[in-house]
C-alpha cells in the first residue's frame, strides 16, 4: 500500500473509530480494531485509490444513514460535505450518484466481517457477571423484512405467494444469533421467505458453527426436535427450548421424576429419516436422547398462555433448579425486543436498496451499527456497574447521535479533552435506562385511527394509466 493511502487508511479507522468511543482508557475499545478492518479488506481484494468514496469513507456515510432518522443518500451526503469542510478538506459534489455507486463497489464480505467480527469481539469480552451461571447463553430466532418492489429484488426474494403480482413487496427471511448478556449479533443469515430449504431451522444449521462448547442456545419450539438437539449435543452446545406440543407431547407419569413437573426422559430416534441430514450420519446418532421436561405454570397477567412446557438437555436438577430454567427460557423475549429495535428503532424492517446485493450490504450495516451502538452501552455499564441490558438502546442512539459532531472535533484537540467528552456521553447513556415494570400489562389495540385510503388492488401502472383515460376504479 502506498505511503499517502496507507496514511490515510489510519487516518480514517481512527475517525470511525472515535465515532463510536473505540479510543482511550475505555473498555471494549478493541472491539472494531484497525486490525480487524484491514483483515477484513485484504480478504476482500479491495484495491484503493485517491477517490473521496474510499471504502471506509463510503462504510462511514453508510452507517450515519442507518442511525440517523433521515436515512436518505441526500442526507448522507450532505454529512459528508459538512464533516469535509469542518476539517478544511477540499469540497465534493452533492449529487448523490458516485455515493451510491460506492456502494456498489463495497464488497459484501467487507461489511459481513466487520459486522460479525465486532459483535463477536464484544462478546468475547463481556463482564463475567452478566454471563449466566458462568455459562454463555446465545438466543435464535428468526424474521422477516421487505425491501422496494423491483424485478432484480422480486428475482432473489420473491414476494408472498399468496399476493398478487404487482401489489407485494419481495421478503427476505433473517436467522440471527444474538449474546443474551450483551446483545450482540454475532451471526445473521439470509434466506428466501419460503421455500424447499429456506426456513428457520435452515438458517439454525448455517449459523450454528459459531457456537462454542459449554454455550447455550435459547429457541422456540420450532427448534425443539431431536435431530437439532442431538446435533448441538455433539457439539457441545446445550439447547434450552419450548415443546412443540404438534410433534410431541409430554407425559409426566414417566420417566425419572425430578420433582412436580419435572422429569427426564428418552426420545427415540425418529423412525424416518430428516431430509436434510444424509442416512450415514443419521445412522450414526444413538437410539435415544435424554431431555428435560418442565412443566412451567404462567402467572403473569396479560400473558396469553397459562401454561408452558420447557425442554432442555441440561439434566442436573441441583446446578440447574426448575426455576432457573424458568427464567432463563423468559429472558429468550429478549430476542423479540431485540429484533424489534433493529426493525423499528434503527429503521431495517423496511430497506430502501433496489438490488439484493445493495439489500444485503444495507442489513450488514445495520448489524454492524447495531453491535457498535451495544459496544457503548456496554462502556456505560462497566462504568455505573450496571447490566447492559437495562439500558436504553433508543436513548443511546439519541444520545451518540447528539454528540458524535462534537467528538469529530474534539478528535484533533487533544486526548485528555476526548477523554473528558468521553466520560460525559457514557454519563448521559447510563441516565437512560429501561423501565423495570413486571406487573405491566397493556391491552394490544390501538388508539390513533389509520388514514381511510383505499388498498392498491392492481399495479401502480396500471392504475395510472386508467387514471390517464379518466378511470379511477381501484
Amino acid at each position: 500500500m502506498h505511503f499517502s493511502i496507507q496514511g490515510r487508511f489510519h487516518q480514517q479507522v481512527r475517525f470511525l473509530r472515535r465515532q463510536f468511543l473505540q479510543d482511550g482508557d475505555l473498555p471494549f475499545t478493541d472491539v472494531l480494531s484497525e486490525k480487524i478492518v484491514s483483515q477484513a479488506l485484504t480478504a476482500t481484494g479491495v484495491v484503493w485509490n485517491e477517490s473521496i468514496y474510499r471504502p471506509l469513507v463510503t462504510l462511514w456515510v453508510f452507517l450515519s444513514q442507518v442511525l440517523s432518522a433521515d436515512p436518505s443518500c441526500r442526507a448522507g451526503v450532505a454529512r459528508l460535505i459538512a464533516h469535509r469542510c469542518s476539517h478544511g478538506q477540499s469540497e465534493c459534489s452533492a449529487e448523490t450518484g458516485v455515493y451510491c455507486q460506492a456502494r456498489k463497489r463495497l464488497p459484501e464480505k467487507f461489511v459481513s466481517d466487520v459486522a460479525c467480527q465486532t459483535g463477536r469481539a464484544l462478546d468475547g469480552q463481556v463482564d463475567s457477571q452478566w454471563l449466566w451461571k458462568k455459562r454463555r447463553v446465545y438466543m435464535f430466532d428468526g424474521t422477516t423484512v421487505s425491501m422496494p418492489d423491483t424485478p432484480e429484488n422480486q428475482r432473489d426474494y420473491p414476494q408472498v405467494g399468496t399476493q398478487k403480482p404487482g401489489l407485494g413487496f419481495p421478503i427476505a427471511r433473517l436467522g440471527s444469533i444474538i449474546s443474551l448478556s450483551c446483545g450482540a449479533v454475532i451471526g445473521l443469515g439470509f434466506r428466501r421467505y419460503a421455500g424447499k430449504g429456506q426456513g428457520e431451522v435452515s438458517l439454525l444449521r448455517e449459523l450454528w458453527c459459531v457456537l462454542c462448547p459449554g454455550d447455550v442456545l435459547l429457541t422456540d419450539c420450532l427448534m425443539s426436535t431431536w435431530t437439532e438437539m442431538v446435533l448441538l449435543r455433539q457439539r457441545g452446545v446445550d439447547t434450552v427450548s419450548r415443546l412443540n406440543k404438534a410433534n410431541r407431547s409430554a407425559d409426566f407419569r414417566r420417566g425419572k421424576r425430578l420433582g412436580k413437573g419435572d422429569h427426564i426422559v428418552r426420545w427415540p430416534k425418529p423412525g424416518r429419516k430428516p431430509i436434510n441430514i444424509d442416512r450415514e450420519t443419521f445412522k450414526a446418532h444413538p437410539d435415544f436422547l435424554e431431555v428435560r421436561e418442565l412443566k412451567i405454570q404462567v402467572k403473569q397477567r396479560g400473558f396469553r398462555t397459562k401454561q408452558i412446557v420447557v425442554v432442555t438437555t441440561l439434566l442436573d436438577p441441583e446446578e440447574y433448579a426448575k426455576r432457573d430454567l424458568a427464567q432463563i427460557y423468559r429472558a429468550r423475549w429478549n430476542h423479540e425486543l431485540d429484533l424489534r429495535s433493529i426493525k423499528i428503532t434503527m429503521q431495517m424492517g423496511i430497506l430502501r436498496c433496489k438490488t439484493p446485493g445493495l439489500v444485503r450490504k444495507e442489513i450488514w450495516t445495520h448489524i454492524l451499527a447495531y453491535n457498535l451502538i451495544r459496544t457503548v452501552m456496554a462502556q456505560a455499564a462497566v462504568k455505573h456497574d450496571i447490566q447492559p441490558r437495562t439500558i436504553s438502546l433508543k436513548g443511546t442512539i439519541q444520545t451518540l447521535e447528539a454528540f458524535q459532531p462534537h467528538i469529530d472535533c474534539q478528535g484533533h484537540r487533544g486526548s485528555s479533552l476526548r477523554e473528558k467528552l468521553y466520560q460525559q456521553i457514557l454519563d448521559c447513556i447510563a441516565t437512560h435506562r429501561v423501565a423495570n415494570r413486571p406487573d405491566r400489562h397493556e391491552p394490544r389495540l390501538r388508539k390513533r385511527r389509520p388514514k381511510h385510503y383505499a388498498f392498491l388492488r392492481k399495479p401502480r401502472t396500471v392504475i395510472k394509466n386508467e387514471m390517464a383515460k379518466g378511470v379511477t376504479k381501484t
